[in-house]
């Protein structure tokens, strides 16, 4: 049958349903929005499609692969949700593939969603030319906390470069405090190694590397200079690291007990739940020492094909609920993101949200994420190279760029 988007399906489920029916709208939602800066920020969802008439049922699966894995085994098994979420990239490829996700061009029309979203995202979620996914934010994810008590105490000020943070890190070190919080599963020893190539790259390196798969990239002086830091850093997270969810890391931040964390700003959500203000208990920073960039990933909600009226019409209701520009900036306020429109008022934001959108309104400084430029397969096997490095302290560089170079030479 020929795929049709949601004003088209809407319409035709709409006229043959009775009226009580078609008024239902329930939308189950699969996501994995479960710590306490993540629940609240799902919470402005669920109000604001409230608002506009509809249910929103809860369905939280701790754990982004976990939830991934059971919206798409519903979705494949033909029992899907109403919407579910996933990174902003490439992770629900294979849906549009066999064709099992509705597009979102009739909101995005309603919307002028196309004029006022950054297009690196609009690449991300547009297949065969259409859009397949809403997203609903953009998360920075190199962005450096600190405890501006514990930076005072070791006599330091914000740093601009990890060069100049490892400074700080052996001060912290000696005076007792954690130097670098740190989560040591492989999604965030991704993120570290990600957050240091770029300082030491720059927006192009990151983009010969990631986007072209570029061996020389991986053999540059650039490349070598990330992979001696990442090393470095190892000494500076404490021995309780391996295993601990990302959100206990971002605690002893706010606790005082470290100095800093690498994270996206998702981590922001926990601060705000802990009652502490940006630029007051603590600052964020952003390392560019070869010429900046914010790392733009994000969350998108995706839609299976509607089964019924009461689908259809709670999916067209939600898409437009997620973008509308109020819902943005309370998401934004809870998430610890950045409106995906470029078009709100971010006035109200906090400080780092509004460096975050001064940022990327520079366009050379808006820097795809991975998971918008590599494959799952990909960027999983890189993952796996870096956690191996990282783990192994006896590991030579050499070693790690041969094994990065061997991925890239893969299909993946």
């Amino acid at each position: 049958m020929k795929h049709a988007g949601f004003a088209a399906v809407s319409a035709v489920l709409l006229a043959a349903a009775p009226p009580a029916f078609a008024q239902e709208m329930k939308a189950e939602v699969i996501h994995w929005w479960t710590s306490a800066g993540e629940s609240a920020a799902v919470r402005v969802f669920a109000d604001q499609f409230a608002k506009a008439g509809g249910t929103w049922v809860d369905s939280a699966v701790a754990g982004g692969a976990n939830a991934r894995t059971a919206a798409i085994n519903r979705t494949v098994g033909g029992n899907p949700p109403t919407a579910m979420q996933f990174n902003t990239g490439k992770q629900f490829d294979d849906l549009v593939e066999n064709n099992l996700l509705a597009d979102v061009e009739g909101p995005a029309a309603d919307g002028n969603w196309k004029a006022v979203i950054p297009e690196a995202i609009l690449n991300a979620t547009t297949r065969r030319g259409k859009m397949y996914a809403v997203p609903v934010n953009i998360h920075g994810q190199n962005w450096v906390w600190y405890n501006k008590a514990v930076l005072e105490k070791i006599g330091g000020t914000e740093p601009k470069s990890w060069d100049e943070a490892i400074v700080l890190l052996e001060k912290a070190k000696a005076a007792g405090f954690i130097p670098l919080a740190f989560s040591g599963q492989k999604t965030w020893e991704r993120g570290l190694f990600n957050a240091v190539l770029l300082d030491k790259g720059g927006p192009a390196v990151w983009n010969e590397f990631f986007g072209k798969r570029s061996q020389a990239a991986a053999r540059s002086p650039q490349f070598r200079a990330a992979a001696e830091t990442y090393a470095k850093l190892r000494s500076y997270v404490d021995p309780g690291a391996p295993g601990r969810n990302w959100q206990d890391a971002t605690t002893f931040v706010i606790q005082g007990k470290a100095l800093m964390q690498l994270m996206g700003d998702w981590a922001k959500g926990e601060f705000i739940a802990a009652n502490q203000t940006a630029g007051k208990e603590y600052g964020c920073t952003l390392f560019g020492s070869r010429g900046g960039g914010y790392v733009m990933g994000g969350d998108v909600i995706a839609f299976p094909k509607p089964k019924d009226a009461a689908q259809a019409k709670a999916q067209a209701t939600l898409a437009k609920v997620l973008l509308a520009p109020d819902t943005q900036i309370m998401f934004a306020q809870k998430k610890g993101s950045i409106p995906v429109r470029l078009d709100v008022d971010g006035s109200s934001l906090d400080v780092c949200a509004q460096r975050a959108m001064k940022v990327i309104g520079d366009k050379s400084q808006q820097v795809p994420a991975v998971e918008l430029l590599s494959s799952p397969a990909m960027t999983g096997a890189l993952e796996d190279v870096y956690s191996q490095f990282w783990n192994t302290p006896n590991a030579s560089v050499d070693q790690f760029i041969e094994k990065i170079v061997g991925v890239l030479k893969q299909e993946l």
